[in-house]
């Protein structure tokens, strides 16, 4: 089977530690290792670096060769711009539609999320290998089993038990949820029916390119042509003149919200997945208890709860009596917000485009 890791995204609720010449998966930001080089390691042994790709953007690529020194560079493929996710699975789609057509294809957005039971999460991709082996028509949705009413994060619903590979129960689809009220997420927590939707599958590039056909026609119609020059001298030319012009638009609206329920398979596991793509989520991810503070660099906090402050600078940085708090302090940037407005980060590295400030972002 094959493995893609997408890594092309920006980050900006990480700003001020991912930037756009660095972004978060470049950073080191839990460890030792980057984002990238975390979630990657996460696949051996089970799985071999020739069968490991990364999807990323032309400016990242030389940072994807320095950080993933075993790479073959010809896994390594380069996005000519950004243009949203729907495109970005088409275009690498296409690539494997061309080239492996019906070898089972893993597609993961690891850059900004935590995975600590990392043999469930090897045997759990292995076992959604195994369905698509048996059926190279299904798409197979790998989920977490929700360990509270996460407000924050979409929901796969599932139906009834329909087969079971060694520990994992193999689930009927039955569609998707978004963002649940606390109510609705609390039940969706009781119901043993929902899974959180960490956007990782497995299919086959074949079935998933005549998806983007049925779905998205007129996408699929210009990704097609990238098809045609894969493999032969005017590849370069074509990508680069089709890709910039695609439509931006999300792989859910492309194609997940419009296909059909019983093409679909779930596997819910607990994976010991979080979200590390906010400041808030990484510090819940980080933390045992929700008062319990954390801390990376020179930092001392008194009588302080529910803080995260992380200090990439050489100074010491002093919090007292800070309460559901972040500070992120590097060379350039000092942040300093509550928990609650991490949504209004995005917003203010948008607005300082085109100001003195832009260098920052």
């Amino acid at each position: 089977m094959k493995v893609v890791f997408f890594a092309g995204g920006v980050g900006t609720r990480l700003w001020p530690l991912s930037r756009k010449e660095k972004p978060k998966q470049f950073g080191h930001i839990v460890g030792d290792k980057t984002m990238l080089q975390i979630v990657v390691q996460k696949l051996f042994p089970e799985f071999r670096w020739e069968d490991l790709y990364i999807s990323t953007g032309e400016q990242y690529k030389k940072v994807v060769v320095d950080q993933l020194p075993e790479i073959l560079n010809e896994n390594i493929i380069v996005e000519p711009e950004m243009r949203d996710v729907g495109p970005a699975v088409g275009y690498v789609t296409a690539h494997f539609a061309k080239r492996t057509p019906y070898e089972p294809i893993a597609l993961l957005w690891g850059s900004d999320h935590l995975v600590k039971n990392e043999e469930v999460f090897r045997q759990a991709l292995k076992a959604g290998e195994r369905l698509i082996e048996e059926d190279p028509n299904k798409i197979v949705f790998i989920g977490q089993k929700p360990r509270f009413p996460n407000q924050n994060l979409g929901y796969i619903e599932y139906g009834d038990e329909v087969n079971k590979i060694g520990d994992f129960s193999i689930f009927s689809f039955t569609g998707f949820k978004y963002r649940p009220d606390p109510e609705l997420a609390q039940k969706f927590f009781e119901s043993g029916q929902h899974a959180w939707n960490l956007g990782y599958f497995v299919t086959t590039p074949q079935f998933l390119w005549s998806q983007f056909e049925k779905f998205s026609p007129e996408l699929f119609k210009e990704l097609k042509k990238i098809y045609d020059a894969i493999d032969t001298p005017d590849y370069e030319k074509v990508s680069n003149e089709v890709y910039p012009k695609l439509e931006k638009i999300s792989f859910d609206d492309a194609i997940l919200e419009k296909m059909d329920f019983s093409d679909a398979l779930v596997i819910s596991c607990d994976i010991g997945w979080s979200d590390i793509g906010a400041w808030e989520a990484l510090k819940e991810a980080l933390s045992e208890s929700i008062d319990e503070n954390v801390t990376r660099g020179k930092v001392i906090l008194k009588d302080s709860r529910d803080s995260l402050a992380f200090n990439y600078t050489d100074q010491l940085l002093v919090g007292i009596d800070m309460d559901e708090l972040l500070v992120v302090a590097t060379d350039d940037v000092l942040l300093i917000c509550p928990k609650n407005s991490v949504p209004k980060i995005k917003k203010l590295v948008e607005s300082l485009k085109g100001t003195e400030h832009e260098s920052l972002t």
